[in-house]
């Protein structure tokens, strides 16, 4: 029995450890990558496994690449992966740039995907260019009207300009940029309305794509709107504007005006004072006159019926403007 145990056991700890060094060596992946005729040793897919690369994310992608003709180095693609780019987009972006004749190397395509652009989508715009659709941009001509425009851009992948060049916002913004600026010197909106082509003519030849990652190919005018008349607006809010400044010097002039009533109101009524004044002071200087004999009792009451006939006279004829005034109504 004992003899039995022994080789049993022996058995099963061999078949355990050709399990654990099966499952670090990738058998399968080796004998797959033989079969492709891709030239990978074992002790490269152990090597990879002591430095933390995943095997089968370099070793598919180099039979995809041997399979169609591309020569790339294991090293390469470890060297990219360990920089935490990705190896199978890259693979596939150089398939379809070796397919559709666009000179890219590795380093190249590493370098974009490296800087967090698709490369794979990068070689496919270069190969069907992408249409990209302005926001609706207002512009004013010279004549006051406001045109709101929509374009359409088609642009094409720069391969060479991929790495440091601008993006889609850039492309939209300039082109944004370069319509304002061919309505804004137009005399009048009819002529772009007639022409429409001539805003695209004068757009694509500011060069807009340059220090950008795109080729612009086209600029089409998708639609073209009329707005509203900005230079007549103005005009009327520079006339609202001036009627209110007027309104508000007037209405200083009205308050100025104002206070010299009162101002002269109040100074009449000072001088109605004085005047009551100087007339309180004449039976002072008569009865001072009296006491000191310059003026005589006769002389006193002559004056005083010079007064008395005074107001009688004043009194009829008061009385007879009245009745005259009365008569004048009767008759109407």
């Amino acid at each position: 029995m004992t003899t039995l145990i022994v080789p049993l056991l022996l058995i099963f700890i061999a078949f355990v450890l050709v399990s654990v060094l099966l499952s670090f060596i990738p058998v399968g992946l080796w004998i797959s990558a033989l079969a492709a005729g891709v030239n990978v040793g074992i002790f490269n897919l152990i090597g990879m496994r002591l430095r933390r690369v995943v095997p089968s994310k370099i070793v598919n992608p180099m039979i995809k690449g041997h399979k169609a003709g591309l020569a790339i180095a294991t090293d390469q693609l470890e060297a990219h992966y360990l920089a935490g780019g990705n190896v199978d987009r890259v693979v596939n972006a150089l398939i379809a740039a070796e397919r559709a004749a666009i000179p890219l190397q590795f380093e190249r395509a590493a370098a974009i995907d490296l800087a967090g652009r698709d490369v794979l989508q990068a070689v496919q715009m270069s190969v069907n260019p992408k249409v990209i659709e302005t926001p609706v941009v207002s512009a004013v001509a010279q004549n006051g009207i406001e045109l709101r425009v929509k374009a359409k851009v088609t642009v094409r992948a720069n391969i060479d300009r991929l790495v440091g060049g601008a993006g889609e916002e850039t492309v939209i913004a300039r082109v944004g940029e370069g319509i304002v600026t061919s309505i804004g010197s137009s005399e009048s909106h009819k002529a772009v309305l007639e022409k429409p082509e001539l805003i695209s003519q004068t757009v694509l030849a500011k060069g807009l794509d340059a220090g950008t990652a795109f080729e612009i190919l086209s600029i089409d005018m998708a639609d073209v709107d009329v707005g509203k008349n900005i230079g007549a607006q103005l005009q009327m809010d520079q006339a609202e504007a001036d009627k209110r400044i007027a309104q508000a010097k007037a209405e200083e002039r009205r308050a100025m005006a104002v206070a010299k009533e009162q101002e002269m109101k109040a100074s009449v009524q000072e001088m109605r004072a004085k005047v009551v004044d100087a007339e309180a002071e004449v039976p002072k200087a008569m009865a001072q006159a009296l006491r000191e004999g310059r003026l005589g009792v006769m002389d006193y009451y002559n004056m005083q019926n010079i007064l008395a006939d005074t107001q009688m006279r004043g009194n009829i004829a008061q009385t007879g403007k009245t009745e005259s005034g009365s008569d004048s109504l009767t008759k109407k």
